[in-house]
């Protein structure tokens, strides 16, 4: 368990990411560890960047729009209240007069950063809309209530790297607080190894190991909240709601592309909230050939991982790299966050390879398709345009994907979902899986927001299912 104090900007000796190794291959193989995995109590929200947009309701229901991708189980009315009730929870800063959806945020936005100011210019030059972005960072003081103290951003810029004055909101200082207030024991440091099931086939009990030791804990019911990737790695390592092959399946990545250039101001992008600006325009853009679309947000990255960045996504290395880095003050750049569709290729199995718990590690196949490809380069059109606008010389673009999405689709059990809207196993009725890897399609917002209003439907419809005696 991590204290808020405890956190320290320091990119090189940050220990929040989830660094164990997992096998990467396809055409765009994905980058893991700090990149999109978490690990403590509170995971990956420990280190997330806090760039909250709601899922556009269209995306929603891209297939039924487009014939492409696939349809949620559910719209936008069902998740509406959820995603009201985790921003009042989380505490989410912004524009008051919020040009998607009208005025809604409960704190002012955050300061912008240089490179927010510099996206704004560029964007008046070329026609683009803009706002400062929806955060999970608290812009004043938040006293105690049902949630611990939080005090407000100081403008470090190290949100990537936990949060030292609980600005940041997450499961650490918001609903875990609150579920230990109500009863709930959190057994830190361990590790769930595998399971037991009743003649039945239902689930009775976890195995987990804790300090070298391996514990057996019973259990009603079973939420597997794993991520991503953890989530349809265990099922596939313990063989479990896996009758329709599906689970692994369907592996999604936002298209994550960034444009980088070189400003004569001082930019310092390493200060302030990394992304805090947006433009949802292009979630439809007018000349688009291909389905879904995509978000644009200022950034602020620190050294060392730009220069990772740089080497995977633009293929800088040795002497261009350092030249690249020694202007670091006055580099900039502005991303995107992508809608990337199912692929039944884009897939999750396991490795002949075993962990240190015996347990076989995951291996990841990607591949952009032709959607992604095409929304890819409209992006670096637009992105390139902006920038330029904007006053930035030396521009390139920076190949990159973002977040783990999919392998255990909610849907129909007739459609070959591996749970249904309610995030049940179809085979399995008390284990139910709860993280990104049930989303049926990427979304073109950042997955966080949605992920846990989907977590707190999913809890609801369990609690109605318990109090009409369905379980």
């Amino acid at each position: 368990m991590f204290d808020s104090a405890e956190h320290t900007p320091d990119e090189t000796t940050a220990d929040l990411y989830w660094m164990e190794e997992r096998l990467s291959g396809g055409q765009d193989p994905i980058a893991f560890g700090a990149n999109n995995s978490g690990q403590g109590v509170g995971g990956s929200l420990l280190h997330w960047g806090a760039f909250c947009p709601r899922p556009d309701p269209r995306d929603l229901a891209l297939e039924s729009e487009t014939g492409l991708g696939r349809d949620w189980p559910f719209g936008w009315d069902a998740l509406a209240s959820y995603i009201e009730a985790v921003e009042a929870v989380v505490g989410v800063s912004g524009a008051m007069n919020y040009p998607w959806g009208g005025s809604r945020f409960a704190y002012p936005p955050v300061m912008r950063n240089a490179p927010a100011h510099a996206m704004e210019k560029g964007a008046k030059a070329v026609g683009l809309t803009v706002s400062d972005a929806p955060a999970a960072v608290l812009s004043r003081d938040r006293l105690a209530g049902t949630t611990p103290f939080r005090g407000h951003c100081i403008n470090c810029g190290a949100c990537h790297q936990g949060c030292r004055t609980g600005a940041k909101g997450g499961a650490d200082n918001s609903f875990l607080p609150m579920a230990v207030a109500s009863g709930a024991r959190i057994i830190a440091n361990a590790r769930v190894i595998d399971v037991e099931r009743d003649v039945g086939g239902r689930i009775k009990a976890v195995i987990y190991r804790r300090h070298e030791q391996d514990h057996r804990l019973d259990c009603r019911a079973l939420f597997l909240c794993a991520g991503g990737v953890e989530t349809p790695r265990l099922l596939l390592n313990w063989g479990l709601g896996n009758a329709s092959g599906e689970v692994g399946r369907n592996f999604m990545t936002h298209v994550a592309t960034q444009v980088w250039g070189q400003f004569d101001a001082d930019m310092s992008m390493n200060r302030g909230y990394p992304s805090s600006l947006i433009s949802e325009q292009m979630v439809r853009p007018r000349d688009a050939d291909f389905a879904g679309g995509y978000l644009i947000q200022s950034l602020g990255v620190m050294p060392v991982t730009l220069a990772g960045g740089f080497a995977r996504g633009a293929g800088l290395w040795g002497a261009p790299l350092v030249e690249r880095l020694r202007n670091y003050r006055r580099l900039a750049g502005i991303g995107i966050n992508g809608e990337c569709l199912p692929h039944d290729d884009n897939r999750l199995t396991l490795s002949d390879e075993v962990d240190d718990l015996g347990l076989r590690k995951a291996r990841i196949d990607f591949s952009y398709g032709e959607n992604e490809r095409r929304l890819d380069a409209h992006a670096r059109k637009t992105l390139t345009a902006l920038w330029a606008a904007a006053g930035a010389q030396d521009i390139f673009a920076v190949a990159r994907s973002a977040h783990t999405i999919g392998g255990c689709r909610m849907g129909d059990k007739s459609d070959g979902a591996v749970v249904d809207a309610d995030g049940c196993s179809v085979e399995i009725d008390n284990l139910y899986l709860c993280d990104n890897s049930v989303f049926p399609s990427a979304l073109s917002a950042n997955p966080a927001l949605t992920l846990m209003a989907v977590a707190l439907r999913t809890a609801d419809r369990f609690l109605h299912r318990t109090r009409t005696g369905d379980f």
